[in-house]
């Protein structure tokens, strides 16, 4: 049997971008810096889903974390270099949707 091999960066950013939310809180911080609130607002995840999401995305250097030490304290996230390289993969994936999904697809499978 010839199996294909593929190479194992491509498998690991595709194991990163795969996981559940986590093109969605990419794609919210694409806008600019943001609160906690304002990310799990926006694209209506759980707070413990989003927590976990950002810990990885930091741990990847995709997402960083900022801390003010204001009263009260004010954190923001924001994409890194690294995050912001993914925008025109994004942006693409925006693209295709917009041009090969229909609004019935996607309202019949919520």
């Amino acid at each position: 049997m010839n199996k294909s091999l593929i190479c194992p960066r491509f498998e690991k950013a595709m194991g990163i971008l795969s996981q559940r939310w986590t093109g969605l809180v990419i794609y919210q911080l694409l806008n600019g810096p943001q609160r906690f609130s304002e990310i799990e607002a926006a694209i209506g995840i759980t707070g413990r889903v989003l927590s976990d999401r950002l810990k990885d995305l930091e741990n990847q250097n995709i997402v960083k974390r900022e801390v003010y030490p204001e009263t009260p304290v004010r954190i923001e996230y924001s994409l890194t270099e690294k995050g912001l390289s993914l925008e025109p993969l994004l942006r693409d994936i925006e693209k295709w949707s917009q041009t090969w999904l229909e609004v019935e697809e996607i309202e019949n499978k919520e």
